[in-house]
């Protein structure tokens, strides 16, 4: 009976990505050398630096994860309200200039999230992000290396710094040093 046909076969690639990162967890000093960080426009699934460059919460240091972002549940304490959220979706769908005006098309996503100390509420740190965009780099795909620098970030193989740099830069890149073998793009 195979992996595929029991149903484990994510389980068995996340366990296997997991390993990968752990014997590879220098990855994140190369990501400094990539240069300016990569135009939305450019790039589905990019958010455009020019009005979405990332903000941080100035609450949050490396000094003070264990109280912060390490502590499970944290980032509810901190989440904004979803009636700001929606307001701010709408404003920036259009300045985005995005044909499909559909709301539910979107998360109104922290491009450094709040899960490494991503400003709440500043609109520099939050932008229209498409569930669904050509090449599969959707919204679904980041929540999955923001939860993935967490650990890393928590488990001092990366420092805050570096996680933050990654994934504000450009974060199908930090995915792609992240989950290498699990990557189709």
């Amino acid at each position: 009976m195979s992996f595929r046909r029991l149903g484990l076969l994510p389980v068995l690639m996340v366990a296997l990505a997991s390993l990968a990162l752990y014997r590879h967890s220098d990855w994140l000093s190369r990501l400094v050398l990539l240069g300016p960080a990569t135009s939305g426009a450019a790039t589905p699934g990019l958010p455009d630096p020019a009005l979405t460059p990332g903000a941080t919460n100035p609450d949050v240091t490396q000094g003070n994860i264990d109280q912060t972002i390490c502590v499970r549940g944290w980032t509810r304490t901190v989440r904004p309200p979803e009636e700001y959220t929606e307001r701010l979706k709408r404003e920036q769908i259009s300045a985005y200039g995005y044909a499909d005006q559909r709301l539910r098309e979107y998360e109104e996503d922290h491009l450094i999230p709040l899960e490494l100390g991503g400003a709440q509420t500043d609109p520099r740190n939050l932008w229209p992000e498409p569930h669904i965009v050509p090449g599969g780099w959707g919204s679904f795909v980041k929540d999955r290396l923001e939860n993935a620098l967490n650990i890393m970030v928590c488990e001092r193989r990366i420092t805050l710094a570096a996680a933050r740099q990654a994934i504000a830069r450009n974060w199908i890149t930090a995915y792609r040093q992240v989950f290498p073998r699990n990557v189709s793009q």
